[in-house]
């Protein structure tokens, strides 16, 4: 029932797979397209609705060629990766993006979009990182975060140590050295939650870059239970911040990577995300997450 008018109204939500792998998998997204008469409990009650770990609400823009809302099922947020690549992919495929070189307006500014060979990429900012001894200023250490994963710190990657990144969001990006261990993780959700919490994070994006488990560059886990996300198969806003942490950690001259997310959930949704890191002067001054969309079906909201 909205709200406003204390009148039932139906919307259209298209669920559309973001960051499809050779056009299967992917993780689903809700799209509701012509979105600028719905308000903000509206799109709330929607995405609540639709259950899915994020919908995007496209509407109309005075300042840049598209406003995207984005809703999980229990709260805004400022940026999706999965659900804007979903948005743009079908934006794309109806006609309604003229130039490929287009734009976002979300609650924490604009972003740019681009559309490349039927792929969308959208715009990350340059990385800021937090090691644990600043996690200790707000009450979290570093085995208190590798216990509500149920890992200890010999599994980890003794090349790369855990660390907060945000590049639109905040995630904790943690490796570990092997295959089995990534498989192994056993989330605490609880825990999870208050660490996200305390450090205002989306969640943890857990990686391994051991060649036994992909041809990739990474293949990734994520857990983001303060956002109603216990894990997801695709999550550009937090390969991004992987990309980051794999050239300046590891020191590599790579500019562009492939990351596979979604193998080890159950049921398994392979994802691909891409990740072109802009580099100025040696240092990485933003970057452009992207890959496929795909339509899956349509389903009618009545609220």
């Amino acid at each position: 029932m909205n709200t406003q008018t204390n009148t039932a109204v139906e919307v259209t939500v298209e669920i559309v797979h973001g960051f499809v792998d050779g056009g299967a998998g992917g993780n689903p997204a809700g799209v509701v397209l012509d979105a600028d008469e719905l308000s903000e409990q509206d799109m709330q009650a929607v995405a609540a609705r639709v259950g899915l770990s994020e919908t995007a609400f496209v509407s109309r823009s005075e300042t840049e060629g598209f406003k995207l809302d984005f809703f999980t099922p229990n709260r805004r947020i400022a940026h999706c990766g999965h659900a804007t690549i979903a948005a743009f992919s079908r934006l794309d495929a109806l006609g309604r993006i003229p130039n490929p070189n287009t734009s976002k307006e979300t609650v924490d500014g604009p972003r740019r979009i681009l559309m490349k060979e039927g792929a969308a990429y959208m715009e990350q900012l340059a990385p800021k990182y937090a090691i644990p001894e600043e996690w200790a200023e707000k009450g979290v250490s570093i085995d208190e975060v590798l216990n509500s994963l149920g890992i200890s710190r010999h599994q980890l990657d003794q090349e790369i140590p855990p660390v907060l990144v945000n590049t639109g969001n905040s995630f904790i990006v943690i490796g570990l050295a092997y295959a089995e261990g990534l498989a192994k993780v056993k989330p605490d959700f609880a825990k999870i939650t208050q660490i996200s919490e305390q450090l205002d994070l989306i969640g943890y994006y857990v990686f391994t870059t051991d060649p036994s488990a992909t041809n990739r560059n990474a293949t990734t886990r994520m857990f983001a239970p303060r956002y109603a996300i216990e894990e997801e198969a695709a999550t550009g806003m937090a390969a991004g911040p992987l990309a980051c942490v794999l050239h300046d950690f590891v020191g590599s001259s790579q500019r562009s990577f492939q990351i596979e997310q979604g193998v080890f959930m159950n049921p398994a949704s392979p994802s691909l995300i891409k990740i072109d890191l802009e580099i100025d002067n040696g240092t990485i001054s933003g970057l452009m997450a992207g890959g496929f969309g795909k339509v899956m079906c349509s389903r009618r909201i009545v609220f």
